[in-house]
């Protein structure tokens, strides 16, 4: 595949996510007195029926609450999502061979502080991926710096091991591998314009995930980095 056609694909993949996404909150997928899994299962149905999707590169992550102070790589128990709650979502459907990894937050109720973060979320990916498009042999570890530095800044805690990831073909760790070097943190020093194994252009995702200071609820945002 050419770097043109993968780019190409990834774009209208990341449409088709955006697409997605838009329609869970048409249907009102994410409402109080809901649960998490509730909703995973929703999204599962609603991602077939209109997208044709049968393959997730990811686990599907429904966070409300609580449970949004937790990264990824957590498993905490099944929440309802409650009047407050800021609830996230960060989902990885395959359209076609092309993985997407897209990530929003949502906010039931119009809290001022959670509403900041909502604000803070947008305003943090943009002026970070702005930086690294400036400087794209930056390291993993240089934007992970950069990624907690400015979410620090604006009173939030990050909460993540990882700032993003390689993005491309499904399945692109089987492809490619799944090593440090392939993530957005401290341990990547290597420069992010590096081509792949293949001598390809690599492709990252970004990923912001804030937690308030005393750790009682967290917001995130997720996007394409690279196009």
């Amino acid at each position: 595949m050419s770097a043109e056609s993968l780019e190409g694909r990834l774009l209208a993949a990341r449409a088709q996510a955006h697409t997605l996404f838009a329609e869970i909150q048409a249907r009102g997928l994410i409402r109080p007195g809901r649960s998490e899994r509730e909703v995973s299962q929703d999204v599962l149905a609603l991602a077939r029926e209109i997208r044709g999707v049968r393959h997730w590169w990811h686990k599907r992550v429904v966070r409300t609450g609580a449970n949004t102070i937790h990264s990824y790589w957590a498993n905490p128990p099944d929440r309802v999502i409650a009047d407050g709650d800021t609830v996230f979502l960060d989902l990885g459907p395959v359209f076609a061979d092309i993985e997407a990894d897209f990530g929003r937050t949502y906010l039931i109720g119009d809290d001022p502080d959670k509403l900041r973060m909502l604000s803070d979320l947008d305003e943090l990916f943009a002026a970070c991926r702005a930086a690294y498009l400036e400087r794209p042999d930056m390291t993993g570890a240089d934007l992970y710096r950069l990624v907690c530095g400015a979410c620090t800044a604006r009173g939030w805690t990050y909460g993540g091991p990882h700032a993003g990831h390689l993005i491309g073909v499904f399945p692109h760790e089987r492809r490619l591998g799944d090593e440090a070097h392939h993530y957005i943190r401290p341990e990547n020093g290597t420069p992010m314009s590096d081509p792949d194994a293949n001598g390809d252009r690599r492709h990252w995702i970004l990923e912001i995930h804030l937690v308030e200071p005393d750790a009682r609820w967290g917001g995130f945002y997720e996007d394409l980095l690279t196009l």
